[in-house]
This record gives structure tokens, sequence and C-alpha cells, in this order.
């Protein structure tokens, strides 16, 4: 591997940088947008059972903002709770919007790593090509040096594609995650209103 490298040349590099965010971005954020983190399933239940046993306090509302971006979805509809419904859904609203783009953080530069990838790496075939028939004399060239020569340069375009595959999918991935935790936080929300409010059991 480490022959490959030094045969691609100097391009490769970034690369080589761009692969070592991508794989920290994926992990951190296969890590983070884990249901459990995310919306934990006995919340909604856990929530109103403390709010009908000691109501509304400072300590509760605490404990909810740092539990999980549900909790502060339901920490902002929970501090308007003697404010009307659509009052409470829309601070609840505010809330799910900060949650929904605390879940997109580095999203974009994933996405952004999947697409100049395979650019950095014609980029380095490019440059390879370039050193290739600049060092050329003018009697001509042995056909396998030059054919040995070509290869060392694409081997930055099959870098370029390996580091973008990847980081495509777990981008598609996690954007449909985000999508689906958001609608589900959403709707565990405006139940807890309709709970609270006696118009849901």
């Amino acid at each position: 591997m480490i022959t490959i490298i030094e045969a691609a040349g100097w391009p490769i590099y970034f690369l080589l940088i761009a692969s070592l965010v991508s794989l920290s971005l994926i992990v951190e954020r296969l890590l983070f947008l884990r249901k459990k983190n995310i919306a934990p399933p006995d919340l909604l239940e856990e929530t109103v059972k403390a709010l009908r046993q000691n109501g509304v306090n400072p300590q509760m509302l605490q404990k909810l903002s740092e539990e999980s971006p549900l909790g502060r979805v339901y920490a902002a509809g929970l501090r308007n709770i003697k404010s009307s419904p659509n009052i409470m859904k829309e601070a609840i609203e505010e809330a799910g919007r900060a949650s929904s783009h605390e879940m997109e953080r580095f999203l974009t530069t994933l996405g952004t790593i999947a697409s100049i990838s395979p650019l950095l790496g014609l980029f380095g075939t490019v440059v390879g090509m370039i050193e290739i028939f600049g060092a050329q004399n003018a009697g001509g060239s042995n056909p396998a040096e030059l054919a040995h020569g070509i290869s060392v340069a694409l081997y930055n375009t099959a870098f370029g594609l390996i580091v973008a595959v990847p980081s495509m999918i777990f981008y598609r991935h996690f954007r449909a995650k985000v999508d689906s935790l958001t609608l589900e936080m959403e709707q565990l929300a405006i139940k807890m209103v309709e709970v609270i409010h006696g118009e849901r059991k």
C-alpha cells in the first residue's frame, strides 16, 4: 500500500486527507445518530409519568434538555405548558428545527468529500500524465516504461473512487436517517402535547 501511495505521487496526499476526514465523520455520525441517543423509546411515558407526579420543575426540564434531542424538544414544550396547545406546538417546532440542525452536523462536509474525491483523483491522474510525457526524450521512449507510468497515474483515479463511493453511500444513509428521526420526534412531541391537554390517552 505504501508503495502504491509513493508511486501515485504527491496529489494522492489530498485524497488520503479526505479519506481520513470522511472515515472520522462516518464513525462519529454512526455513534451519534442511534435511535436510543436521539429519541429514546420510553422517554414519552417517563415524561408524562414524571409530569403527573411532580409537575413541571427546573430539575425536570434540565434533565430532559441534557438527555437527548427529543428531551430538548419535550422541555421546550413543557416550558409553555400553561399556554395553549398551539403555543406549545410552536415552541416544539422551534426546538425540533434546532435538533434537526444538530443531527445534520458534518453531513455537508461528508457530501462535499464524496463529490470532490473523483475530481481530486482525476487531478492526480492529469498531473501524473503530464510528468510522464514531460519526461520523455525526443528520441522516443520505452513502451513498457510508458505503460507503467500510465498505470501509476491511474492509481489516483482509482483511489478517488474508493474514497467517493463509501462517502456518498453513508451521506445518503445519514440524510435519510435524519429525516426519519426528525419525523418521529415531531410525532412523539405532538403526542405529548395531546396527552397533556387530555386530547389523547
